[in-house]
């Protein structure tokens, strides 16, 4: 069976090459990462978080978040404070700037892959998205990242 015939490696590789074209248009663009970019989104659907949580949800280690957590605060886009709570916790939400930078990049990022949609008929892209949807089900049913969403 040949590698495009896989459908997990296809899935992967589709992926891969995905987030590889969009870290390097957020860099070019808007001077943050793909890797950035997912921590200002989930900051945006959910202020006032602590890095762990956020690193639980992106399927990353604390150290990776929290290095870029770091050049985020640098750059304005985001605060991180003491919890109310713990002394010992810092919980983590975007500034004005940084809020902006997550919508801009956001858009950009749509507008690039409606090319890629775009080659889609609206009835393969309303099947696409069915399918997309009923994966992720699935490989989220039990998995404590997927529960921290866009609600």
């Amino acid at each position: 069976m040949s590698s495009t015939a896989n459908p997990g490696y296809l899935l992967h590789h589709l992926s891969t090459a995905l987030d590889r074209q969009s870290d390097l248009l957020l860099q070019e663009r808007l001077d943050i990462g793909f890797s950035q970019f997912k921590i200002l989104m989930a900051l945006k659907w959910h202020q006032g978080v602590q890095q762990r949580q956020i690193a639980e949800y992106l399927g990353q280690t604390e150290a990776s978040v929290s290095r870029q957590i770091k050049l985020l605060h640098e750059a304005g886009l985001l605060t991180s404070k003491v919890s109310p709570t713990s002394k010992r916790e810092r919980v983590t939400s975007l500034t004005e700037k940084g809020n902006k930078r997550a919508d801009l990049a956001k858009d950009l990022l749509n507008q690039h892959f409606d090319a890629l949609f775009g080659r889609l008929s609206p009835e393969q892209h309303d099947q696409y998205l069915q399918i997309l949807n009923r994966m992720h089900e699935y490989a989220c049913r039990d998995n404590l990242h997927c529960k921290f969403n866009q609600s």
